[in-house]
């Protein structure tokens, strides 16, 4: 028997069940001036898709190696488990992070930001500055720490997943690798950031925070 937890639910099954690259609740166009069609068509469809083909075949080789008792395989695949795995966690959330028609705070995400950071400016700011810079490739996050109970700002190298590196539950990330927007926006990361918040999906960061806080 297989038994495997992925996305926070737990699948058990005679064979394993691979990952799928998640369909995006608008089209490749639709956060245009932000994000080119361009974009997010490589974006999506190439590098999220590669890190869940990367993941499956991982994935295949670590159920092998185990069925054998293979430690050394094991501990080997290790970083292309955490690499891959991440990139997949991370773009899942992305995806679902941006809309064309984002809505605003709640009430209760609002009141939150303005508890832990003073004002939405604030917040919007030391965000944008954590995810500017992330030195190479990274991600800038918003998230939840549920022990302090307060909102924190953190960012992460390459595809580590905020939750497994910080313990922070993750509500909004920016992806700051450069096929994020290098087509579009050359070397300027800045301007890629603060552009992202006209297509911020605040309805989704939200709910989010209303089912981390619970």
């Amino acid at each position: 028997m297989f038994v495997s937890r992925r996305m926070g639910s737990l699948v058990v099954g005679a064979t394993r069940q691979k990952h799928t690259l998640p369909q995006l609740p608008y089209e490749y166009n639709a956060l245009e001036p932000v994000i080119s069609r361009e974009i997010m068509s490589l974006h999506h469809s190439k590098h999220h898709a590669t890190y869940v083909n990367n993941l499956n075949a991982a994935e295949e080789k670590l159920a092998q190696a185990q069925a054998k008792g293979d430690i050394h395989t094991i501990i080997s695949l290790a970083p292309a488990l955490k690499f891959n795995g991440g990139g997949h966690i991370n773009h899942a959330i992305f995806w679902q992070n941006l809309s064309p028609n984002g809505g605003k705070p709640s009430d209760q995400l609002t009141k939150a930001i303005e508890q832990d950071f003073g004002s939405w400016e604030n917040m919007k700011n030391q965000l944008a500055t954590s995810a500017v810079g992330v030195q190479g490739s990274g991600w800038g996050w918003l998230g939840y720490n549920k022990q302090m109970k307060k909102l924190q700002i953190a960012t992460c190298q390459n595809q580590d997943p905020l939750q497994a590196t910080t313990g922070l539950t993750p509500l909004f990330g920016i992806d700051v690798w450069e096929h994020a927007y290098y087509l579009q926006y050359k070397n300027v990361r800045a301007d890629y950031v603060k552009a992202i918040f006209d297509v911020a999906n605040w309805n989704d960061v939200s709910a989010r925070y209303e089912k981390a806080i619970k």
